[in-house]
């Protein structure tokens, strides 16, 4: 089976917020507090968290696990327009039919790269298939909630139910796993900001290895993997890290062994 484990980060789409409400003369940052005040005034202050479709992709990060092949990477380059990013998400997608594994992605990742989609005029036939194409997607597709060609893991585990979602940091954290290591997804506009995309995309990768990570238990509990499986994988995925030799992935192992020996030593 093809597994393709992704996640996204945004900015605020500061092009679109001009368009709409007729923003000249302000510079990105001005017209992005522009962007969250009206945010806070739409929910009485309780949030300053864009609507989906004003926000601008920057960064997509994957593991594809492929027969014996494990790859960690970011889509495109440093300098990679969102238009690029996109359409290399969906190309793989249409190449290797995978298994699409999220952290939030149906309530979130998915919903936003769809706008995005649908305003860079990128075909995605195989993702958007219910079944006229390929009658094996008919009752079991991408877009499908109860469906299993797209894992939306928070979804999943937390049975469909929104009082009983948790964040990825914590459960990844509660599972053995490194979480989140100095950064989150409220530093990635001012990261942006200083033209540090290099950091956003580290970023994103260390947040989809730990996707993927839980994943791997969650294939345990659900009887996909045996133990020896299962421990064959971390132990693939611990190789490849070593040997990619990013400072990155170093300080993500750095942080499993530590956390995977607490958590041995709490079980027993």
């Amino acid at each position: 089976m093809n597994v393709f484990v992704f996640d996204i980060e945004t900015v605020p789409d500061v092009a679109s917020a001009r368009k709409l409400w007729q923003i000249d003369g302000l510079d990105d940052r001005d017209v992005a507090n522009i962007m969250f005040s009206k945010r806070q005034q739409e929910t009485d202050g309780r949030s300053d968290f864009l609507r989906h479709h004003l926000h601008k992709i920057v960064a997509i990060s994957a593991v594809l696990r492929i027969d014996d092949r494990l790859t960690v990477w970011s889509l495109g380059e440093v300098d990679s327009p969102e238009e690029e990013l996109i359409r290399r998400f969906f190309e793989g997608i249409e190449r290797f039919t995978p298994v699409l594994v999220s952290w939030n992605g149906g309530g979130f990742d998915l919903p936003v790269l769809h706008y995005r989609t649908l305003q860079h005029g990128i075909s995605a036939p195989r993702y958007w298939d219910t079944g006229s194409d390929d009658p094996s997607f008919r009752y079991n597709n991408y877009l499908g909630r109860f469906h299993w060609r797209h894992i939306d893991l928070m979804d999943v585990i937390s049975g469909y139910q929104g009082r009983a979602v948790a964040p990825l940091d914590e459960i990844a954290s509660l599972l053995g796993y490194p979480g989140k290591m100095g950064m989150s997804g409220k530093d990635v506009w001012r990261h942006y900001l200083d033209g540090d995309v290099g950091a956003i995309r580290d970023y994103c990768e260390t947040d989809v290895l730990n996707t993927y990570l839980v994943y791997l238990s969650f294939e345990r509990m659900r009887g996909h993997l045996l133990e020896p499986q299962f421990d064959a994988e971390l132990q693939r995925l611990r190789a490849y890290l070593t040997d990619a030799n990013q400072a990155h992935f170093a300080q993500f192992l750095s942080a499993w062994p530590l956390a995977a020996a607490v958590n041995e030593s709490g079980a027993a």
